[in-house]
């Protein structure tokens, strides 16, 4: 039995070891992402008009999503809309590019087009995966809808035949 209770001991012992550096290294491999992000957070100047346009653009459109949630057709407007928006992005990376000068203060726009996945396309997928998820509830409803009245049309028919 000791020998039993010794081996268990010497186990989660073992165990509270991996967990241990396991954590310690997800603390140390997150740090530089979030460097990472802090950095690219604080070279960008918020106060260009065309950034804050963008961001207001952004949330006029999530709002709009929001707004029209019960409009199903709208919706899937908006959805290829976004989606749209970011399949040009590829496209619209080289044109800004090609012109940050008349706009911008600084050209945010490399060939790998990061800052434009990340403020354009991100939003736009956000707000894709919202409208998704919003027909999918949407979708689940028309469905129990639609058997709440098929089992009403068979209650009625049976009673229709008992009668």
């Amino acid at each position: 039995m000791e020998e039993l209770s010794s081996a268990l001991n010497s186990h989660m012992d073992q165990m509270a070891d991996l967990v241990e550096k396991f954590s310690a290294e997800m603390r140390s491999s997150l740090r530089p992402a979030y460097d990472n992000f802090i950095g690219f957070f604080h070279a960008i100047d918020w106060t260009e008009p065309w950034l804050v346009g963008l961001l207001s653009f952004h949330a006029v459109f999530l709002l709009v999503c929001i707004v029209s949630r019960k409009n199903i057709n709208f919706q899937m407007f908006l959805f290829l809309f976004a989606l749209g928006g970011v399949y040009g992005a590829e496209r619209l990376n080289r044109i800004l590019a090609a012109n940050w000068k008349s706009f911008a203060r600084q050209n945010y726009f490399d060939s790998h087009g990061i800052f434009l996945s990340t403020l354009w396309s991100g939003p736009l997928l956000v707000i894709s995966i919202i409208i998704l998820v919003n027909t999918l509830f949407s979708l689940c409803y028309l469905i129990v809808r639609w058997k709440k009245a098929e089992l009403r049309h068979r209650a009625r028919l049976a009673s229709n035949k008992e009668e």
